[in-house]
């Protein structure tokens, strides 16, 4: 998964990767021959007296230092340039696909891991392929081409190499087998504190009220000492990598001064090829090295590939139709035939055999008891979760078959927990219609009956914290409300819109719509049966099954179901 992941998202990068092979390659090759010129520096200049030879080889080994240092700089900067590229196709990638998901898909993966999988998967793998660039490229020239010169400085030593390698490689892989379950443990568990934490800073209000600060701290506690445990296990087995490594550099080069010793002493070797031979043996080492050190990454990056080609691969259960319909026949109509939904794993349907007809201009109103399947109901219209069964149709034509955009521009939707984003009162309100006028928006604002409390607040460029926390409850909902009308849908949709208004607030914005949005089609979902009782139609569920569709008198007097919401809410007189 790590290979594909990478090969699609670095194909756009290949120039970048190209340069960085070509000066990986021109360092590595000047690297391995500066041991060489040192060698000759020994035993054709050192050890002749000749001056004029070790200024002339050590003018050379500069000139070659420097060119090694600035292919090194040149192949980090095309390394880092990648990496980056790379990381920031893979957050977009995985923003454009998450974007696209129904609710269904969101609560499949949980906000917490798909904000962990956009930033910390992310930035493993982008880690790896940096460190590759950087390490692993240049490792494998600078092994074999350290063997091979080693042989020419001298045959006899070359069975020293023949054992370090191996033993470091089988040393290092044992280590890296042990750390692959705990990386992937790893990532599991900062999903679980970035779940613990976003709870906890979302409902610091709740944990206050019930006075749960010290269980929630136990339980921050908690998932951060399973984090730490699990990074200090992965930690320890990462310590050990380089005193082997070391141990093994130091052992081998002992043991080539040992054994070489006797072969300069005999006349079969030169000390500048004993030298040579031991930066040889170092550098074969150390390539040795890097490669593990990368191999010490992979697993990670592997699990956090994994992590994220499991949200590309998942498709949205909303689908975009392969020819979607553009010219509808009808405007600002609704109509539900035998709808059903299920939910993935859930013992019970929600909603069975729903159907009903909304003409343009009419209020319908959903009534129900609580879990009797309203908001999922309302969900199914602009198409954030798809019906399991029958059919639902916007302006005559099935949702499925509608163009998204065509269809989310004909509907204006406000849910059951409006939600404001950081910005002012301005950007919140054009939302749905970026070039709106200051005039629609106030002229929104005041059908909301809001513009009182906005002006108090500074006007259109007074500012809205993130979810709008800095304003009430009700004048949330007056927001959002007014973020729908300046969009001018056909159809509005009000997903318990108007439970946080007072009852005159409700009262003066519900007769300010009928004022302003003459023509358009209404469907309400209200607890508060004042807020409902003069709807065209009422449609009563319960239990996922409608059991009463009438006018609010009508089903007073006779559908039981509603009998009983209205008699928990309203006196006789009030209902009548």
């Amino acid at each position: 998964m790590l290979l594909r992941l990478l090969g699609h998202f670095l194909k756009p990068h290949w120039r970048l990767l190209f340069a960085v092979v070509v000066f990986q390659i021109a360092q590595a090759l000047a690297s391995l021959y500066l041991p060489t010129l040192n060698a000759d520096i020994i035993d054709y200049g050192i050890a002749k007296g000749d001056t004029s030879y070790i200024l002339g080889t050590g003018g050379w080994m500069l000139l070659v230092t420097l060119a090694q240092v600035a292919c090194s700089i040149a192949a980090v900067y095309f390394s880092a340039r990648a990496a980056m590229g790379l990381g920031r196709d893979l957050r977009l990638a995985l923003f454009t696909h998450v974007g696209a998901f129904s609710e269904r898909e969101v609560a499949q993966f949980g906000p917490p891991s798909l904000i962990t999988r956009n930033t910390n998967d992310v930035q493993q793998v982008q880690m790896l392929v940096l460190m590759t660039c950087t390490l692993l490229v240049s490792a494998p020239i600078i092994a074999v081409g350290g063997v091979v010169l080693a042989l020419q400085q001298d045959l006899e030593l070359t069975w020293i190499i023949g054992i370090a390698v191996p033993v470091l490689l089988v040393a290092v892989a044992l280590i890296v087998t042990r750390m692959v379950p705990q990386f992937r443990r790893m990532q599991n568990r900062i999903d679980r504190i970035n779940q613990v934490l976003r709870e906890q800073l979302t409902g610091i209000r709740v944990i206050r009220a019930f006075v749960r600060e010290r269980i929630e701290t136990d339980r921050f506690t908690m998932a951060n000492d399973e984090v730490t445990l699990t990074a200090v296990r992965a930690g320890r087995l990462f310590a050990l990598m380089f005193p082997i490594v070391m141990l093994t550099v130091n052992i081998s080069s002992a043991a080539v001064m040992w054994f070489g010793a006797f072969r300069i002493d005999s006349g079969q070797m030169q000390l500048g090829a004993l030298t040579a031979f031991i930066t040889y043996l170092v550098q074969i080492l150390m390539a040795v090295m890097m490669a593990t050190f990368i191999g010490v990454m992979a697993p990670r990056a592997a699990v956090s590939a994994d992590r994220i080609a499991e949200v590309l691969d998942t498709a949205s259960s909303v689908r975009e139709p392969e020819r979607p319909i553009v010219e509808l026949r009808e405007i600002g109509t609704l109509e539900l035939s035998a709808v059903g939904f299920h939910y993935p794993g859930a013992q019970a349907p929600v909603l069975t055999d729903v159907g009903f007809r909304v003409e343009r201009g009419e209020t319908v109103a959903i009534v129900g008891s609580t879990g009797s399947g309203k908001t999922t109901l309302i969900s199914l219209l602009p198409r954030l979760f798809d019906a399991t069964s029958g059919t639902v149709a916007v302006d005559g034509v099935d949702v499925t078959s509608l163009d998204l955009d065509l269809l989310w521009s004909r509907i204006g939707l406000v849910p059951q927990k409006p939600f404001l984003f950081s910005g002012t009162v301005a950007s919140n309100l054009r939302y749905g219609k970026p070039d709106a006028t200051e005039i629609e928006l106030w002229r929104a604002l005041d059908t909301a009956q809001a513009s009182d409390f906005v002006r108090a607040m500074g006007g259109l460029d007074a500012t809205v914290a993130q979810g709008g926390v800095n304003v009430s409850g009700g004048q949330r909902q007056r927001l959002a409300i007014a973020r729908a009308l300046v969009k001018h849908p056909e159809i509005y949709i009000f997903d318990d819109s108007f439970s946080a208004l007072d009852l005159a607030t409700d009262a003066r914005l519900r007769i300010a719509l009928k004022e302003t949005e003459r023509g358009a089609t209404f469907v309400i979902v209200a607890q508060r049966i004042s807020t409902i009782m003069d709807a065209d139609r009422i449609v009563v569920l319960d239990a996922g099954r409608i059991v009463g569709v009438g006018t609010h008198h009508e089903l007073l007097a006779g559908n039981p179901t509603y009998a009983e919401i209205v008699s928990s809410q309203l006196s006789a007189e009030e209902a009548a």
